[in-house]
Order: C-alpha cells, then sequence, then structure tokens
C-alpha cells in the first residue's frame, strides 16, 4: 500500500465530514491507484475537479499515485482561466449546453429562459442521459453524486440546492454565465430556438387585443407557441435579473 497526502480546497470541502475538512490527509491507496479513483473515494465527483496537482506538478485524473506523493486538489476556478496548466479537462466546451436529469425539470425551464439549451425529459434514464450528453458535448446537471462518478462524464455539476431559483443561481455562478444570457431566446417547453415573425403572420395565432396592442412576436418552430412581451414579461425580467446578480465582492 502506498500513503499519500491529500489536501482539498475551498467548496470541494463540503465532501468531506467535518473533523477533516480543510487541512491535510494523509490515505492510504493500493498500487495502481488513480488520482480519479482516490478523489471519488472520498465522495467526490471527478466533474467537481479542475486542477490536480501531484508534488507542485499538474497532472489528470489517470496519474497512478506513488508513495509520499502530496496531492492537492482544486474546484473550478471562477475568475481565472487555468485551461493552459490543467490537465483534468479533456476538451473545453466551446458553447455551453446542458443535459438535465429528471428531477431538474424547474432548472431546465429557467435555463431556457435564460436562453440556454438544456435539454431535459422527465422520464430519461441514467444511461440516456449520459449518452447525450457525450455524443451532444452537453454538460451534465444533476443531483445524483453516482451519475457524475461515471466515466463517460467528462463535464458536469452536482446541483446542491432544492429549490429551482437557487439552482438557477448555482448553474450561473459555477459556469460563469453572467455575460451569455439572452433572455427569452428559446421557447421554455420545447427548448427550440424562438423565430421572428412579422405583426401580420401573428393576428390568426393570437387572441385580438394581443393583435392590436403589440408588433413583436417569435415562434416556436417544433410546438407552434407564439410569444410576446406582454405583463408576464416585466416579472420574468425581474426573475431573470436576480438570477444574475453576483455575490457580494464578485467581479
Amino acid at each position: 500500500m502506498n500513503i499519500v497526502t491529500v489536501r482539498l480546497y475551498e467548496e470541494l470541502n463540503n465532501f468531506l465530514p467535518l473533523d477533516v475538512r480543510k487541512r491535510p490527509m494523509e490515505i492510504e491507496c493500493p498500487e495502481g491507484c488513480t488520482t480519479k479513483a482516490l478523489i471519488e473515494n472520498l465522495g467526490i465527483p471527478h466533474t467537481e475537479v479542475d486542477l490536480i496537482l501531484a508534488n507542485g506538478e499538474s497532472v489528470d485524473f489517470r496519474y497512478r499515485l506513488k508513495d509520499a506523493d502530496v496531492l492537492s486538489v482544486y474546484p473550478m476556478f471562477e475568475s481565472l482561466d487555468i485551461g493552459s496548466i490543467s490537465r483534468v479537462r479533456p476538451v473545453p466546451l466551446r458553447e455551453m449546453r446542458f443535459a438535465l436529469d429528471v428531477h431538474l425539470g424547474k432548472l431546465a425551464r429557467l435555463l431556457r429562459m435564460m436562453g440556454f439549451d438544456a435539454s431535459y425529459e422527465n422520464d430519461s434514464e441514467d444511461e440516456e442521459l449520459v449518452l447525450q450528453a457525450r455524443r451532444e458535448k452537453r454538460i451534465v446537471l444533476t443531483r445524483d453524486r453516482g451519475l457524475l462518478k461515471r466515466r463517460a462524464v467528462t463535464h458536469g455539476y452536482l446541483v446542491r440546492s432544492l429549490v429551482p431559483r437557487e439552482q438557477m443561481a448555482e448553474v450561473v455562478r459555477r459556469f460563469d454565465l453572467f455575460g451569455s444570457t439572452r433572455l427569452f431566446a428559446r421557447c421554455m417547453r420545447c427548448n427550440e430556438p424562438l423565430v421572428r415573425i412579422d405583426a401580420d403572420a401573428a393576428v390568426p395565432l393570437v387572441p385580438p387585443v394581443v393583435a392590436g396592442l403589440y408588433r413583436e412576436f417569435s415562434r416556436c418552430p417544433s410546438c407552434g407557441r407564439v410569444f410576446w412581451r406582454g405583463t408576464h414579461w416585466e416579472g420574468m425580467k425581474k426573475t431573470a435579473a436576480g438570477l444574475l446578480e453576483k455575490e457580494p465582492g464578485g467581479s
């Protein structure tokens, strides 16, 4: 058996018992144990980790631990780009696209309201979700820690809160989405990008009073629903503004 010293940083400590948080731990591990195996044995999904240093050098999840190794494990850096030194993330995703498990339907609607591609089915199996995320290069959002430990999941986040608006605020902070939103650009039911239609085309599709009051309309090409900036618009804008507020001290 090898003995390695492990130190977890910032919110990764939340996965540990209180008595061992924020301090170095000596851990026994078998010959050939990888950093991924050790980290997940501590109860931490590998998708929560953004940087691993072994004896001061950046290593990936396949690094095989040696006796007396000193391991420093860091979560996502929200304000620093460490892509040039971190070896744990295979390839950065160029576009933020999400796949949500069956328990996060309300979060999916909020993400769509903000304009993000958020795939969600209320009857999808975990295996199907993982395959879709890998095939379509999506970030898995889930409250199931075990799901994120699957080797096939390369990008994901363990949602902490049970409250949809708090969940949305978590995702916004975790992936630094503050400047990437496009409010009401997607259908909240179908996830399809909305298409602008002119006022004349909208007349037979909306109530007469709406046709008389508004001149800008959008339509979902999948379900056919028509959207306009009615009284609900201001309320949704306030909701979105609250979700996009940075915490005090944030940049």
